[in-house]
């Protein structure tokens, strides 16, 4: 185990919480089973990117806070380790997700009217 590891570790975990999925489901069809294998390809794209979401969240979620925590998880889940983000780099990176900005309002609610 490295440090790099621990990073695609926490990668994995993020992804769990975004997608509200279990990292492996056998209950699930066949390509959708392993979550990074899953997710890795929607992460590469933007405008697929909100396919992922737990849908338990009902498009109440900060819409950018949910895209950077997603591309946070993408870069964690680098197949090079050393490429992977470090953990302070992870930790300033989800700081600022915290700020009352990223709370859902109309302006960047999914289902907000």
């Amino acid at each position: 185990m490295t440090p790099r590891s621990d990073v695609y570790s926490f990668g994995v975990v993020l992804l769990e919480l975004l997608t509200g999925r279990k990292s492996l489901d056998k209950s699930r069809p066949g390509r959708e089973q392993n979550l990074t294998d899953w997710a890795l390809p929607l992460l590469k794209e933007k405008r697929k990117l909100l396919n992922i979401v737990d849908p338990r969240l009902e498009g109440d979620y900060p819409i950018k806070g949910f895209q950077k925590a997603a591309m946070l998880a993408y870069h964690c889940l680098n197949r090079n380790p050393k490429a992977r983000p470090l953990m302070r780099d992870i930790v300033d990176s989800l700081e600022p997700l915290q700020e009352p900005e990223d709370v859902p309002n109309k302006k960047n609610c999914v289902h907000c009217d």
